[in-house]
């Protein structure tokens, strides 16, 4: 299965959308070639400012530029984005409900040897409880030029989340792509695994593991964290009785936490969370991080199976 890093579809989304002349203005926080906004700086310079090691007057400048009518596109580092800029984040762009998105780049702990200061896991949470945002975390390459371009058309803010390393490409072309609205990849009544990020893939290898065992699962891909797809959580809540969340993200506040608040109001079932828990990162490959923190198949194997024990019981 082919691999290629979500920040490619951040880049080629930009690419598209600048070569359609749209009114769109891309600004990075001098890290352009990690993100992959260079491109934009190489192809449409026009469309395109580096305003330096400065988040803060990243999103200051971006709210300008929203107030005047251009959709405002801001790349940096996912835990400088989310942590150093909250502030003007809630107060400017929010509160205002202003036109710009934020691509926050290198999230998760797959990071890898940059360590705990730039494995952002705490995003997803800083994120989603501030009125007027939308947060998306796609799964995978294609998926993410997809989300880049859809949020263009979205009024107000918007967060999209995506990793460092490359993945694997479980999406195309013709895969849908909907604001709000999940992608159910499979269907088994035994358990839901509600996955976001490069956990749908590690979601869907272990429902290969578990139909070995006769054990078949339902696996969905909530790219959008908020808004939640309310109506796909309450479906599969009732088909299976019990729910998993794998997030590449703290398990406090993130993904996980949404959707049990989502299902303490409408469908209370046991969930089991797949997560980094209450923890920093370290330095090491991004594979070994993702075993460390237990984060792969076999760990959502584990949650399943502990889902289904707490509905039977």
């Amino acid at each position: 299965m082919e691999k290629i890093p979500m920040r490619d579809g951040y880049g080629n989304g930009l690419l598209k959308m600048c070569g359609e002349d749209r009114n769109i203005m891309v600004l990075d926080a001098d890290v352009s070639k990690s993100t992959r906004t260079n491109w934009v700086a190489q192809q449409y310079p026009d469309h395109f400012l580096n305003i330096g090691i400065s988040e803060q007057d990243m999103i200051g400048t971006a709210a300008g530029l929203a107030l005047s009518g251009i959709v405002t596109y801001t790349s940096t580092y996912c835990v400088f984005l989310c942590g150093r800029a909250w502030d003007q984040i809630r107060t400017t762009v929010c509160y205002n409900n202003l036109n710009v998105k934020l691509g926050g780049a290198h999230a998760g702990i797959s990071v890898g040897p940059d360590g705990a200061t730039h494995q952002s896991l705490e995003d997803i949470a800083l994120m989603r409880v501030l009125p007027n945002m939308t947060v998306i975390a796609p799964c995978d390459s294609v998926e993410t030029e997809k989300a880049t371009i859809a949020v263009a058309d979205r009024p107000g803010p918007c967060f999209l989340r995506f990793g460092r390393e490359a993945v694997p490409v479980i999406t195309d072309a013709d895969s849908p792509f909907e604001i709000g609205r999940a992608n159910v990849l499979r269907e088994g009544r035994d358990a839901a695994v509600f996955a976001i990020g490069p956990e749908v893939y590690q979601a869907l290898e272990a429902a290969r593991i578990l139909d070995a065992q006769g054990i078949h699962i339902t696996v969905v891909n909530m790219h959008t964290i908020k808004p939640l797809d309310g109506a796909c959580i309450e479906k599969y809540a009732a088909l299976c009785g019990c729910i998993v969340t794998a997030e590449e993200h703290q398990i406090n506040g993130g993904f996980g936490s949404a959707v049990a608040e989502y299902t303490a109001l409408h469908c209370p079932v046991p969930i089991e969370m797949v997560g980094v828990r209450d923890s920093f990162g370290e330095s090491g490959t991004p594979d070994e991080l993702m075993e460390k923190y237990h984060l792969i198949a076999p760990d959502i194997v584990q949650a399943v199976r502990a889902a289904i024990a707490r509905r039977r019981g």
